[in-house]
């Protein structure tokens, strides 16, 4: 994985958005008004993402480079290094089911916006 693909990926992504709110090096990805993935634009050495609580345990516990979110709510955040022992196509699973969390919380009137595009 590399920020180039996990940028375009997050575009693709119906209703997607970017952003730096938090300062010239962290870039935010949000569907709507909501978060779902951000990184350190400078350093990609990892990734912030959204994840069910129990999923979230259950990654923590099966792979060494998911960690609870660093400067996040730690029960609704992962960290994810990156590293060459996971691959792109699980990144990919993970960016998406993190965008499909936060889609699913927006308003009924939110994601009918976004679908009709």
């Amino acid at each position: 994985m590399n920020i180039e693909i996990f940028r375009e990926y997050c575009l693709s992504l119906p209703g997607t958005s970017e952003s730096m709110p938090f300062g010239p090096d962290t870039l935010v990805f949000k569907v709507a008004s909501k978060m779902f993935a951000l990184t350190d634009i400078d350093n990609f050495e990892s990734i912030n993402l959204k994840c069910d609580p129990e999923k979230a345990i259950d990654l923590r516990a099966r792979y060494p480079e998911v960690k609870p979110g660093y400067h996040m709510n730690k029960r609704h955040w992962n960290t994810i290094e990156i590293t060459p022992t996971i691959s792109n196509e699980q990144y990919l699973e993970w960016i998406r089911e993190s965008y499909n969390l936060v889609f699913d919380k927006l308003t009924k009137k939110e994601r009918e916006v976004i679908v009709k595009g």
